[in-house]
């Protein structure tokens, strides 16, 4: 099989000289991509002119979002601010888009809340739009990342993406919006056979790990996570050890779970939290 690709999701906080020294630090240990979220809050920078910057200060990786919350945007105005930092990064721009999920998000800005078939619809919407807007613009489209875990983006990203991302995160029923499940093992493998019933192109596939942890006892490390979050709402802390959103053991361990997850899943891109920037790099090494 092909090599893994390895991304990073920097936090687009901290001020200037940080931003600067997290992205050349990504590229040292070999990242292959560099994305940002698209999230509100304080001290966050927006995520376009970040990646500009990232451009300037680094030479190898691409750079992305992942993703930007399309529903949050005016389609013009969001299509005018991809497609110059598209031209700005000269072809290195992996756009990544998404529907959406946090509500409070869009109560901080203002913004109504729609039910997810809408919010889907809006992200359908702004494909034929963007792609259009490239073109009028005589800018190469960038390539196109669309994640999620629905039936209605994965069928999106089965038509028009170059990079499905897949997180294995889902709302649970009867809990306020953005109160997550994480699906077990064959939970993602139903996932992953929907999407793939729903393409016959050769889609990269990409898998955004939750947590990443170098130890001898991957037992007590996933019991460890069990009690602290809420997100996996599994019975049993053992179901976690299969899990593709979870990395732990040895950096043996971790590079064969990836290697076993890729045979299975087909998931060739992983992407790590920026808290993971250092303890993910000798899986890095191990699989280069």
């Amino acid at each position: 099989m092909g090599k893994f690709k390895f991304g990073v999701s920097l936090r687009e906080t901290g001020g200037r000289d940080a931003w600067i020294a997290k992205c050349r630090r990504a590229e040292e240990l070999g990242y292959d991509v560099i994305t940002v979220p698209d999230h509100l809050g304080t001290g966050r920078f927006a995520p376009f002119p970040v990646l500009a910057m990232a451009a300037a200060v680094t030479e190898r990786p691409r750079l992305g979002t992942l993703v930007s919350n399309v529903p949050f945007y005016n389609l013009a105005l969001f299509a005018r601010e991809a497609s110059s930092t598209a031209a700005l990064l000269d072809g290195r721009l992996d756009l990544g888009l998404g529907a959406g999920h946090m509500k409070s998000e869009f109560d901080a800005a203002g913004l109504p809340w729609q039910k997810a078939a809408e919010r889907i619809a809006y992200l359908g919407e702004s494909l034929g739009y963007l792609r259009k807007h490239f073109e009028d613009e005589g800018i190469e489209h960038p390539r196109l990342l669309i994640a999620g875990n629905s039936d209605g983006v994965l069928d999106l990203a089965a038509e028009h993406a170059d990079i499905v991302g897949f997180g294995g995160l889902r709302q649970q029923p009867g809990k306020p919006p953005g109160t997550f499940k994480l699906d077990n093992a064959e939970a993602m493998d139903e996932r992953v056979a929907h999407f793939r019933a729903k393409t016959g192109r050769d889609v990269e596939r990409n898998m955004l790990v939750q947590h990443v942890e170098v130890t001898g006892d991957r037992l007590a490390a996933a019991e460890a996570w069990h009690e602290k979050t809420e997100r996996s709402a599994v019975p049993d802390a053992r179901e976690l050890l299969d899990a593709p959103q979870l990395l732990l053991g040895t950096v043996e361990e971790i590079a064969g779970q990836l290697e076993t997850r890729r045979e299975r899943y087909g998931f060739s891109y992983i992407t790590v939290f920026e808290q993971y920037l250092e303890t993910f790099a000798p899986v890095i090494r191990e699989l280069q």
